[in-house]
């Protein structure tokens, strides 16, 4: 237990795929974890990796003087903060992960600040899969000194952190990359229907294109699912993308910047949801452009 207590105490709300790697990757560094969510299965699985879990997070606010919240909507991050600001403890830092609107943020900043607590925003670049295998980065703006009283928080989990400025910078930031990812999750899907249909293998495709100019992170991590269509262990749901969707889709209207390529492949991400992908990883984008092209590929059944 010396060894766990070590390095600090860190507190982490919301356990689901981001978080429960932020949480497992910590506690596995010698950080002590205490961990909330309201899924059951994912504070039994945080548990099993060394992670203490509060009954709320009232009672977690009161154990941990940082705070790190992955949460899956805004509603959930509202309620987040009425907990730590009821729960009337010393100064908090707060690290918020997750992929919100700019006046989402901006509403919980103020909020903790008027309460004495310091929110950073941090959102995550990478999906479940990298950061289950601590390959993500961390875009950081707030308080410059918050930011490097937690950098050896975020070196526990990431393989790096960019300081991007003034609060918000970092989700505009994060609005950047997500629009990429959008992008060329659905070309990756759509050159790869486009090889099938020419009747070449999928993993010849995969293998090939991964070596060459075509290649993309997004490709080396969602063309393995295409070739299998195993979409089940998702490292972003297609139900969960969709917010992050309308986020930057929102966003980019609002400051009048066109998104001509970003606004096409809403429609697919659409047709995935509607067709029984929502709670599939966004690689099943595949799976909508194979039927669209009347691909059938060789052993399966019509």
């Amino acid at each position: 237990m010396a060894k766990a207590k070590s390095k600090g105490t860190v507190g982490v709300v919301g356990l689901g795929i981001m978080g429960g790697s932020f949480a497992r990757h910590l506690a596995k560094a010698g950080w002590r974890v205490v961990g909330h969510d309201i899924d059951p299965k994912a504070c039994r699985a945080a548990r099993r990796a060394g992670v203490e879990i509060a009954k709320g997070v009232h009672d977690l606010a009161a154990q941990v003087p940082i705070i790190i919240t992955s949460l899956p909507h805004p509603s959930a991050l509202h309620d987040t903060v009425a907990a730590i600001v009821a729960a009337k403890v010393k100064p908090r830092i707060i690290a918020e992960a997750s992929t919100f609107t700019l006046e989402d943020k901006l509403s919980a900043e103020t909020t903790l600040r008027q309460a004495g607590h310091t929110l950073l925003d941090c959102p995550i670049s990478g999906t479940g899969a990298q950061a289950r295998a601590k390959d993500v980065v961390v875009y950081t703006s707030g308080d410059p000194r918050a930011i490097h009283k937690l950098k050896p928080v975020f070196a526990a989990f990431s393989r790096g952190v960019h300081e991007l400025g003034a609060f918000g910078n970092s989700s505009r930031m994060k609005y950047v990359a997500n629009l990429l990812v959008a992008i060329h999750n659905v070309a990756t899907a759509e050159a790869m229907v486009l090889g099938m249909k020419a009747g070449l293998d999928p993993k010849a495709i995969f293998e090939t294109i991964k070596t060459g100019a075509g290649n993309s992170r997004v490709f080396e991590l969602r063309g393995p699912m295409m070739v299998t269509e195993k979409y089940g262990d998702a490292t972003m749901k297609i139900k969960v993308w969709q917010k992050d969707m309308q986020v930057i889709g929102d966003f980019a209207k609002a400051i009048g910047c066109p998104t001509p390529l970003f606004t096409a492949t809403e429609g697919i991400y659409d047709t995935a949801l509607a067709t029984g992908h929502a709670m599939d990883d966004t690689a099943a984008v595949c799976a909508v452009m194979e039927k669209a092209a009347g691909v059938k590929r060789r052993g399966k059944k019509s």
